[in-house]
């Protein structure tokens, strides 16, 4: 297991505000989120949700105040932050198991070494040995190779946005379990893993939820703590 410095707090913002032209899409926004929190963000389209995973994705920098991802910069902790967003980053024309071999060989240098993508494709309960391109692939089973290539390389931080869109019930509780298996599982840097998620479908996410936050016009309106008991019963 490779050691890191310990920091308690795996997402920090500090008055952070975005401005797109004279559109505040976050404004004066403060949160500090230990290691191992579970993060349900809530609000309308246009609230601020996506804006706030960029800045913690390193996608993105804010107009004014500050974000830290475990105590640095977020363009200095990539490499332990995965991002899951509308577009699932797959090429069509191969199939799960090739589009995972190829980012695999993206990150072939790194320590610790990634997942096997025929294990990630198992864990998010798809067959590596499936001939069927991606782009035959239906709605559901794009997302969980999607949802597989991002924990790919097990990530300390999750960022997922939108996860359960387009997804019906069964699908999306199957990912939700999958989900809360691999928050369970330890980190190969010694930290709990953490998660910060968006959603229009809060009875989903909920039994993933430690913390739910709810975006109204770039502010965070409402917070609400959910203990592990009530969200394990949910």
């Amino acid at each position: 297991m490779t050691s890191l410095p310990a920091s308690d707090e795996a997402v920090v913002l500090h008055r952070v505000s975005r401005l797109y032209g004279n559109f505040a899409a976050l404004r004066d926004v403060s949160l500090s989120l230990p290691a191992g929190a579970s993060v349900v963000l809530l609000g309308e389209n246009g609230a601020g949700k996506s804006t706030l995973l960029k800045l913690v994705a390193g996608l993105a920098t804010p107009s004014y105040g500050t974000v830290s991802v475990f105590g640095g910069k977020p363009i200095d902790q990539r490499h332990r932050v995965a991002t899951m967003s509308h577009a699932t980053m797959l090429y069509d024309e191969l199939t799960g198991l090739e589009n995972l071999q190829y980012f695999a060989s993206l990150h072939a240098d790194e320590a610790p070494r990634p997942l096997s993508p025929e294990q990630a494709l198992r864990d998010v309960g798809l067959d590596p040995a499936l001939p069927r391109r991606v782009g035959d692939y239906s709605q559901g089973m794009r997302q969980r190779a999607s949802l597989a290539r991002v924990l790919l390389t097990e990530p300390d931080l999750l960022l997922l946005d939108e996860p359960f869109s387009n997804l019906d019930a069964a699908s999306a509780r199957s990912m939700v379990e999958r989900l809360r298996n691999y928050l369970a599982t330890p980190s190969v840097h010694g930290t709990r893993r953490t998660l910060l998620l968006t959603t229009h479908q809060p009875e989903l996410a909920h039994p993933l939820a430690s913390l739910v936050l709810t975006l109204r016009e770039g502010r965070i309106a409402e917070r609400e703590e959910i203990s592990q008991l009530a969200a394990q019963n949910s």
